[in-house]
């Protein structure tokens, strides 16, 4: 129903995010997009590049008076940075330089981590800088954009995408019993988008412990997402479970290495009598079914549906791979030891990756939407879904 895809290099003149899928009718201005695009942009342990790039969304097409038309939507994503690396980045072919390579800055030092050595071999490349312009995480700026396109959509359905950061580098932060209203506008209010200040204190001093070191920090991020209606996804097919669309859209974010839904890799630590959400009634509960459970370990799916209690999702990162103190690797070009290519880099990313992280789940929620409630205006949609609440408003004694 709604399909998304991204073009573009890190140090290219621009990046494109081209979504379809997405119904007429839907109010759109490009400060929607920008907003996200900017919060992906924060968060202490940012390397030069984030003060650099500015990014905003032009629309190239499926958008017209502020309102989406049905047609795809297509978003150009400028480089500032372009302008430095035209001659190093340009498409056209070129002379080679006076060392012999075919560009300047050419990376055969691979990294350890990356997918530099991996990808010249399986693309048969000899400058890994043919990998890593697309592979590096600058890619995501475009998912974010198509991301904030389905956050919209989920808006206008009752439904609200958060997150916040929970662990970073070793430390962990205290858990909350009622998370705010409006998660991001509290969580935005933090340097590293955390709501817990004390833990951030210390947070900020591994940063700039591993900055002076030359180190990287990972860390996990908490998606929550409130309003979703009982029964989106579907327990008859693999593909059409809701946590393992999830659980992919997740893996796939540069970096991450693991994600959990509800109490996640915890569930095996306990019996089933503490694992499982008990069920009571709750007349007028109308999204969830006229019921609720008091705990939601299961993070808002069960059979790979949801419960319409909210869905809470762990994402974990790992630290970045590029080095100011590299690691040992090999030279590609010529087969010996050598230290590993060291260019600028973030001493951490997680607060935008939790960013990154809201942004695709809102693209598989607003899809599993679409795909119960389908239409091809936003009018049709909201008909569809109300119908549906209905129906749910009848159900066990509601």
């Amino acid at each position: 129903m709604l399909r998304f895809t991204t073009a573009g290099e890190s140090h290219g003149q621009a990046l494109v995010s081209v979504l379809e899928g997405m119904p007429a009718g839907l109010p759109l201005l490009a400060e929607h997009v920008n907003t996200d695009l900017a919060r992906r942009q924060q968060g202490y342990g940012r390397g030069r590049r984030m003060q650099i790039e500015k990014d905003t969304a032009n629309f190239l097409s499926g958008v017209r008076a502020g309102e989406t038309i049905g047609s795809p939507i297509a978003m150009l994503i400028e480089n500032r940075d372009w302008k430095n690396w035209q001659e190093i980045m340009d498409p056209a072919p070129r002379d080679t330089d006076a060392d012999g390579s075919l560009r300047r800055r050419a990376v055969t030092r691979v990294r350890p981590g990356h997918a530099d050595l991996t990808g010249i071999l399986k693309y048969d490349r000899d400058d890994a800088r043919d990998i890593l312009e697309r592979a590096s995480a600058r890619e995501t700026t475009a998912r974010v954009a198509a991301g904030a396109i389905g956050r919209r959509l989920l808006a206008e359905l009752g439904v609200s995408v958060g997150s916040h950061l929970v662990h970073l580098g070793g430390v962990d932060c205290a858990r909350i019993a009622e998370l705010p209203d409006d998660l991001n506008a509290a969580a935005d209010a933090s340097q590293l988008r955390t709501l817990d200040a004390s833990a951030e204190e210390q947070m900020i001093e591994r940063i700039d412990a591993a900055k002076r070191d030359g180190n990287t920090l990972g860390g996990v991020c908490e998606v929550v997402v409130r309003g979703l209606p009982v029964g989106l996804g579907s327990h008859v097919s693999w593909d059409r479970k809701l946590d393992g669309r999830l659980g992919a859209a997740m893996m796939s974010i540069p970096a991450v290495k693991g994600v959990e839904i509800g109490m996640g890799f915890g569930t095996t630590r306990v019996t089933g009598a503490e694992v499982h959400d008990e069920i009571e009634p709750a007349p007028g509960r109308t999204r969830a079914g006229n019921v609720c459970r008091p705990t939601n370990n299961a993070g808002g799916l069960e059979g790979g549906m949801t419960t319409g209690e909210p869905l809470v999702i762990r994402v974990a990162m790992k630290p970045i791979s590029t080095l100011m103190r590299p690691l040992g690797t090999v030279d590609v070009a010529t087969g010996s030891a050598a230290k590993a290519t060291a260019e600028r880099s973030d001493v951490t990313a997680v607060p935008a990756m939790g960013v990154i992280a809201e942004a695709m789940a809102a693209l598989v929620l607003a899809d599993a939407m679409l795909e119960k409630f389908g239409g091809d205006s936003l009018g049709e949609i909201q008909r569809n879904l109300d119908g549906y609440l209905s129906h749910l408003a009848t159900r066990l004694g509601g």
